[in-house]
C-alpha cells in the first residue's frame, strides 16, 4: 500500500510544480527535453517550501520517489538522486508510470468520493444504525443506485463487486466495522480524507514506520499516518475525519484518514478492480508489448482506400486525467484505454491512431509531443483519429 501513498504524494508534487513552473521544456546538448526539472531547482524549491529541514533529506525524499517509480532521469541512465543540474521527469509527465491495481482501485475509490461529495444532492449524509448517527454515511443499496444512475457500473452484480473492492482496500467500511459490503440498509462511509494535504516529509517518517525505525514527529503535528490505503485499519491509528460519528451523549469519535490523489486514470484490469478474492496483479512495466500487430506509416494512414475511419471524439477529463495513453515515435497510436475513465465514454479505443488534438494535426509527432499537448491543454480534448476497420 506504501506505493499508493507515494505515487499521490508525488502526483500533489508534480501539479504544484506545473503551476510554479518549475517542469518545462529544457534544452540540453542540442536536445529538447520537454516537462523536465533541474534537480538542484527541486531541492532549492523544496526547502524554500519548508517541506524539508536540509539538503540531505530533500535528497532523501527524492530518492524515495524515484524508487517508487514517481520520477526517473530523462535517459535512465542514473538511479541515485543528484543534487546537481542534471535533468529529471515525471514519469506521470512521460507516460512511463507503473501502475498496479490496488492503486487503480484506491484512485477510482477517490474519483467516486469526489463525485459523491460534490453532488447538491449527495447520499452522504447523517444517519442513524443501532441508534447511533454517522455523518457522510450512506445505506449499501443506495450506492448500488447512484453507481447504476451514474453509468459507473452497469449490473447491481457489479456494483457489489467493485464497492466489496473498495472495502477490501480500506477505502469504505461499514460504520461498525461489522459486515462486508451488502446490497441493503446497513450503513457505510468512506474511511479516506481524500482532501487532505500532506507533507513530502511524512514520506520518510512513514517509511521508517514500515521499516521497524522509530519514526520521527511529523512536523504538522499529526500523530496519524498521513495515507491509508490497508485493510482492517485499526480505529485507534486515525484521527483525520473528525465528528463523523455522533453518539446519544454527542462523544465524538473517529475513522480513518487517508488521502487524495489526481493522478491518470489507466485501469490495467477489463473491470478496472480485481474480481473479489483475487490478489492484485504486480504492477505492469513501463513500456508494454505494443498493442499493434505491425508498424504503420503515415503514407499509409493517408493512403486513399486505406483500411481506416476517421472519427471526431471529444474526452472530457475528470480529476484523475483523461484516460487513455499514446505510444509510438509518428504516427502515434492509443496503447491502452482505462474502461472506466472519459476516453471511453467518448469512444476513444486501442489501435486508434491520433491525427489531430484540438485541431492541430499530430500526425507526424512522437507520442511526447502529443501527451505534452493533451496535458497541458483544456479539460476538453477534441481528437481526430483513425480507426483500423475490423
Amino acid at each position: 500500500q506504501h506505493k499508493a501513498e507515494v505515487m499521490i504524494a508525488g502526483e500533489q508534487l508534480r501539479l504544484r510544480l506545473h503551476d510554479g513552473k518549475l517542469i518545462k521544456d529544457r534544452r540540453y546538448h542540442l536536445r529538447t527535453y520537454p516537462n523536465c526539472f533541474v534537480a538542484q531547482e527541486l531541492v532549492d524549491w523544496i526547502l524554500s517550501h519548508k517541506e524539508a529541514p536540509d539538503r540531505a533529506t530533500a535528497v532523501c525524499l527524492l530518492q524515495h520517489l524515484m524508487d517508487h517509480d514517481i520520477i526517473h532521469h530523462v535517459c535512465d541512465q542514473r538511479h541515485v538522486f543528484k543534487d546537481a543540474k542534471l535533468l529529471y521527469r515525471f514519469r506521470k509527465d512521460d507516460g512511463t508510470f507503473p501502475f498496479n491495481t490496488e492503486v487503480k482501485i484506491f484512485m477510482r475509490g477517490q474519483r467516486l468520493y469526489e463525485h459523491l461529495a460534490g453532488d447538491k444532492s449527495s447520499i452522504l449524509q447523517l444517519r442513524e444504525e443501532h441508534g447511533v448517527a454517522y455523518k457522510r454515511s450512506f445505506p449499501g443499496c443506495l450506492l448500488i443506485d447512484w453507481l447504476l444512475h451514474n453509468g459507473e457500473v452497469e449490473s447491481r452484480r457489479q456494483g457489489v463487486e467493485l464497492c466489496r473492492a473498495l472495502l477490501e482496500q480500506g477505502i469504505i467500511q461499514h460504520v461498525e466495522k461489522k459486515h462486508e459490503f451488502f446490497d441493503s440498509g446497513l450503513l457505510y462511509r468512506f474511511c479516506v480524507n481524500f482532501r487532505r494535504r500532506r507533507r513530502l516529509s511524512e514520506l520518510l517518517n512513514k517509511a521508517e514506520r514500515d521499516e521497524g525505525a522509530s519514526p520521527s514527529t511529523p512536523e504538522d503535528g499529526h500523530s496519524d499516518s498521513p495515507f491509508v490505503l490497508r485493510k482492517n485499519q485499526p480505529q485507534e491509528e486515525n484521527a483525520v475525519f473528525q465528528s463523523d460519528t455522533v453518539g446519544p451523549s454527542k462523544d465524538l469519535k473517529q475513522v480513518a484518514g487517508g488521502c487524495r490523489g489526481n493522478c491518470g486514470s489507466l485501469q490495467l484490469h477489463p473491470a478496472g478492480f480485481p474480481p473479489r478474492g483475487q490478489p492484485a496483479v504486480p504492477a505492469g512495466i513501463c513500456n508494454p508489448k505494443s498493442v499493434l500487430s505491425r508498424t504503420f506509416t503515415c503514407e499509409e494512414l493517408l493512403a486513399p482506400g486505406a483500411p481506416f475511419i476517421k472519427k471526431v471524439l471529444t474526452v472530457i477529463g475528470d480529476m484523475l486525467g483523461w484516460g487513455f495513453v499514446v505510444r509510438s515515435q509518428a504516427p502515434c497510436y492509443v496503447q491502452a484505454v482505462d474502461p472506466g475513465g472519459p476516453a471511453a465514454a467518448a469512444g476513444v479505443k486501442v489501435r486508434q491512431f491520433v491525427c489531430q488534438v484540438n485541431g492541430q494535426c499530430v500526425l507526424y509527432l512522437d507520442y511526447r509531443t502529443v501527451s505534452r499537448m493533451v496535458m497541458m491543454g483544456t479539460r476538453t480534448v477534441v481528437l481526430e483519429v483513425l480507426e483500423p476497420l475490423e
